[in-house]
């Protein structure tokens, strides 16, 4: 699934000539955590977020680094932290470069870029930084909601969930090499047999619980290493 799908439009963003106070005023009245931050072409110059503001001189919040610290740090380091505690305008305070994805990128692109950087949200841009969207923790979770096999609307005979729950535990590294047996009785699923470890179970479970139609998996299966199963 591509990012247009999913991201969130109409996004709010601040010029860049705007004041952290206009700054925060915006996030707080609007009741978002973070907003990109645009020039006068509308071209995406930094984000500016809560994190960005909440580190401050006026409200006392600001970092207290260890003396050893203070001690060894550079000029340039201490001119910049300078600047970001107390500057008054939102190029000063603001985060960048910024991490983007476009809106042809996959979801999975956009989960490793969050992951990767730590960030909980990615500005959608295309045309050299002209934002059309962002996509959010919360529009991926949206996504994984969506696809919740419980709310799918099956039909499926207990032989038919059965046949795909025996192949959803086949051929899988974790597949039990001792034979296995899946019953299902009005939609719960009842595993049994033995398995190489809990772990091994668990995946049983939870390969079962996927598939449209299950209502409830009851896992009976017994976990045994290969090596005491040999002696039996």
């Amino acid at each position: 699934m591509r990012v247009a799908r999913v991201m969130t439009k109409n996004v709010m963003s601040i010029r860049s000539d705007a004041t952290i106070f206009e700054a925060a005023e915006r996030l707080v009245g609007s009741g978002i955590s973070a907003m990109p931050v645009v020039d006068g072409t509308g071209r995406m110059v930094g984000i500016i977020s809560e994190a960005d503001l909440v580190r401050r001189t006026e409200i006392g919040t600001q970092p207290r680094k260890p003396w050893l610290a203070r001690v060894f740090a550079d000029k340039t380091t201490a001119a910049r932290e300078y600047v970001a505690l107390h500057a008054r305008h939102v190029t000063d305070a603001m985060s960048k470069p910024v991490v983007t994805v476009g809106e042809d990128d996959t979801l999975d692109r956009a989960a490793e870029l969050m992951a990767k950087h730590n960030v909980k949200r990615l500005p959608v841009v295309k045309d050299e930084d002209l934002v059309v969207g962002i996509v959010s923790r919360a529009n991926l979770l949206r996504v994984l909601l969506s696809r919740d096999p419980r709310t799918a609307d099956s039909q499926a005979s207990d032989d038919q969930i059965r046949q795909k729950v025996e192949a959803a535990v086949s051929k899988h590294l974790w597949t039990s090499p001792w034979p296995t047996n899946v019953i299902v009785d009005a939609g719960i699923v009842h595993l049994w047999g033995t398995v190489p470890s809990d772990a091994a179970a668990d995946a049983y479970r939870v390969a079962a619980e996927n598939i449209p139609g299950v209502k409830q998996v009851e896992n009976h299966l017994r976990a045994v290493p290969p090596s005491v199963v040999m002696g039996i």
